[in-house]
């Protein structure tokens, strides 16, 4: 599965510690991508690791291990509820690459490792002006829509009006504090015309409310995604 990610084009590749792996194999996963990014892909521009929840007391296991690759460019935060989240890895960072994260830039051996952070809940949402400011290295914020439906006991449908506020809010926040990455939520359907059609509806919405980009679940959704967001 790692190797076949070789193959895409695309902006950012996510690879995941969190959902897509059992506790039992957790240190097997991290193991193995952290050998995977040995190297670069031709086609990727950003190799992005998804850790566990800082709260799970997994986070800092993953950082200890992912941050050694050296072809690791960003670290996505999952269930960012607060300011202290995003220190407590930004932490972790400058301790296990002292060299990639210097004060001074011209000093630095190579980028300092970004952070992209997860919006999954009412209270993130409502702590985004903190959230922003709690790492010099977080590059942008990611709505997590599902988990944020769940939060607040909502219903997901094809206007997506329920998640009006909190989109609006993440791509003012995100504006207000010049990050450049504004990801908008996945879209669950893949399959088909009428799948299709549905994603490009969502891109040119999400678009429209200030976002820059957009998750994809599956490979079949990059080009479409790709041509909206780039027109």
């Amino acid at each position: 599965m790692l190797e076949n990610s070789r193959a895409m084009n695309v902006d950012c590749i996510a690879y995941d510690l969190e959902y897509c792996v059992v506790p039992s194999r957790k240190q097997e996963a991290r193991s193995n991508i952290h050998r995977f990014l040995q190297t670069r892909s031709a086609g990727v521009k950003e190799n992005a690791v998804r850790i566990n929840a800082v709260d799970t007391g997994l986070a800092l296991h993953d950082l200890t291990e992912v941050l050694k690759a050296p072809c690791l460019d960003t670290i996505i935060v999952p269930k960012v509820n607060s300011p202290s989240d995003l220190t407590f890895v930004t932490d972790v960072i400058r301790h296990t690459l002292p060299d990639r994260h210097t004060e001074d830039p011209s000093n630095r051996s190579a980028p300092p490792v970004n952070i992209l952070a997860l919006v999954e809940s009412a209270r993130a949402v409502t702590d985004l002006n903190s959230i922003c400011r709690a790492s010099p290295y977080l590059s942008g914020l990611i709505f997590a829509a599902e988990h944020f439906a769940f939060d607040l006991s909502l219903t997901r449908t094809p206007s997506l009006l329920e998640f009006l506020y909190a989109r609006s809010a993440i791509t003012t926040a995100c504006r207000a504090y010049n990050l450049p990455s504004t990801i908008d939520l996945a879209c669950p359907s893949w399959q088909g015309a009428e799948a299709q059609q549905r994603l490009k509806e969502e891109c040119i919405g999400g678009k429209n409310l200030g976002f820059n980009g957009k998750q994809c679940i599956h490979p079949s959704q990059v080009p479409v995604v790709q041509i909206a967001f780039r027109a």
